[in-house]
């Protein structure tokens, strides 16, 4: 799978659902591609670190709109995620597969006594995202002009970006009552 689309979703999908991003910390060890993706944005500036909790616990509190994460996020490093977020922030980050269900149930559960909605969503690339966020909901409140005036994207757009939300009866059937949207 091309890498683009991975990238493109993990960074757009967040910063066209919040509405103001200008803070944001991406939580990697490899986050070249998303620091590009990042950039295609007017006045945003970014902070990165290595995956850690060492990095993330001295992050001052209220400081990012949106965290992107590349690893999984475990109960101890979302509760510092909902710490540095601002009180209308979201954050995406990766998690088991979906077949993994009682792995992600834990997640949700965990993630869920922080934030209001807590959605998980395909990356384009046959894996997924979970995007959790204490304000903004991802398919209602996108903000379709920055989504479609964005130059230099490969596959990212308001279609794709609504579209990615869509899950199988399965998977809503599963996770009935945990996904909060």
């Amino acid at each position: 799978m091309k890498e683009f689309i991975h990238n493109e979703m993990m960074v757009h999908v967040p910063l066209c659902t919040s509405k103001e991003p200008k803070n944001i910390l991406i939580i990697s060890d490899d986050a070249m591609g998303f620091e590009v993706e990042v950039k295609k944005h007017d006045n945003i500036n970014f902070t990165t670190m290595a995956c850690g909790i060492d990095e993330i616990s001295k992050a001052k509190d209220g400081a990012f709109d949106v965290v992107i994460s590349q690893d999984n996020v475990d109960a101890f490093i979302a509760t510092h995620i909902n710490r540095v977020l601002k009180d209308d922030g979201l954050v995406v980050m990766k998690h088991p597969d979906l077949d993994d269900v009682e792995a992600n149930k834990s997640l949700m559960k965990t993630v869920g006594n922080y934030f209001k909605i807590i959605m998980p969503y395909n990356l384009g690339d046959c894996s997924t995202a979970l995007l959790a966020s204490k304000e903004y909901h991802p398919t209602a409140d996108i903000i379709l002009q920055r989504a479609d005036m964005l130059d230099g994207l490969n596959y990212y757009n308001c279609d794709v970006h609504v579209g990615s939300f869509a899950m199988g009866n399965y998977i809503r059937k599963e996770y009935l009552g945990i996904i909060k949207n």
